[in-house]
């Protein structure tokens, strides 16, 4: 399985909108609609190649201070893809 590795910032929250959320029931970010900024992107063949790039990264001044996060997310093969329809059938 391959996997990106990608650094971003992490947005600030104003008070006003974590109460908001709170309230409302919502998630106070949602990375579907709003994605944080990337920074960077790296591609890895396997997980342990994810780890120690995702272990580099996490080494970078923004990151240890907070001001930026690292995730690992998995990508599924193209031959994967092929067994589920999307048209309903």
């Amino acid at each position: 399985m391959r996997f990106l590795i990608v650094r971003t910032e992490i947005r600030t929250v104003a008070d006003a909108e974590i109460a908001a959320a709170w309230t409302g029931g919502r998630r106070l970010r949602d990375e579907k609609s709003t994605p944080e900024p990337r920074r960077q992107v790296v591609h890895a063949e396997d997980r342990d190649a994810a780890l120690l790039l995702a272990r580099a990264l996490s080494a970078v001044g923004a990151v240890r201070a907070g001001r930026h996060r690292v995730k690992v997310l998995p990508i599924e093969e193209p031959a994967a893809w092929h067994q589920y329809r999307w048209d309903g059938g």
